[in-house]
């Protein structure tokens, strides 16, 4: 009895060992060496090794194979839509998205950032006929899509350096494909709260998107329209940018954010 006692008390303090881990991870730290959380937590590295290892087997943390340092995984990520698909952003957020489609007619999305990466959560697809084709977890690249624009936008600079690749995909002729030029277009994003593609990811489509931001300035999400470019031209992108980055806006009071 006492032996089994004993072994549910180390299980629970594994477990414990386990969370903390996760916990040493933040916005400031992303990415940290075996070292530094075996320092920071007092657990002797043979002992941290053997629990990265499985927190690695499970997905809940990942190793970079260059720099051996440790970053949240993906099963978190997974954890994380279950509990969105009954949280306040989403279900706050959607009134607003249907009052955004309501003045716009075109498709209205909100996405996340993964990485360098955009997942949308919401599409909302538009009345018209001619309409862009999207659906909720679909993910697209960060530096060719307005969503993704308007979330690097926001992010500190370390981390949007880490999210950004020495050399940027090109998937059309209008795709920004060096980091200059992309960093110059974020900066003017970050000036007028919102972000533009012009036919950066896909021939014909037009988007724009502004950030749903966190207390700490954060861009927890971000809100797009977009269409065909024959429709959403730039003149209409400038009209209806107000109305994409209120939106963001007031999706970010409803869940306890600060706006823009």
């Amino acid at each position: 009895m006492r032996e089994e006692h004993e072994t549910a008390q180390e299980k629970t303090r594994t477990v414990a060992k386990a969370l903390d881990v996760l916990l040493c991870f933040s916005h400031s730290e992303p990415e940290l060496s075996l070292t530094d959380i075996s320092e920071r937590l007092g657990i002797h590295k043979s002992t941290m090794h053997r629990l990265l290892g499985t927190l690695e087997a499970k997905r809940f943390v990942q190793r970079d194979p260059e720099t051996g340092r440790y970053r949240l995984g993906t099963r978190l990520l997974e954890l994380a839509f279950l509990v969105m698909e009954h949280n306040d952003l989403q279900q706050r957020a959607r009134p607003h998205l249907y009052r955004l489609l309501e003045e716009c007619q075109e498709t209205v999305d909100l996405s996340v950032l993964d990485g360098n990466s955009v997942v949308y959560l919401e599409v909302i697809e538009s009345p018209h006929r001619v309409k862009l084709a999207a659906r909720p977890g679909q993910r697209l690249p960060v530096h060719s899509t307005a969503s993704g624009k308007a979330l690097l936008a926001f992010v500190p600079p370390y981390e949007l350096e880490r999210l950004l690749p020495a050399e940027l995909t090109r998937y059309t002729e209008s795709t920004l494909a060096t980091r200059e030029a992309l960093i110059r277009d974020l900066e003017a994003a970050r000036q007028q709260g919102f972000a533009v593609s012009f036919q950066e990811h896909e021939a014909g489509i037009n988007a724009v998107a502004a950030p749903v931001l966190d207390m700490r300035g954060y861009p927890i999400a971000a809100v797009a329209v977009a269409g065909p470019a024959f429709r959403l031209t730039p003149e209409r992108i400038k009209e209806i940018a107000p109305s994409v980055k209120a939106t963001a806006e007031a999706i970010a009071r409803d869940v306890g954010a600060v706006a823009l």
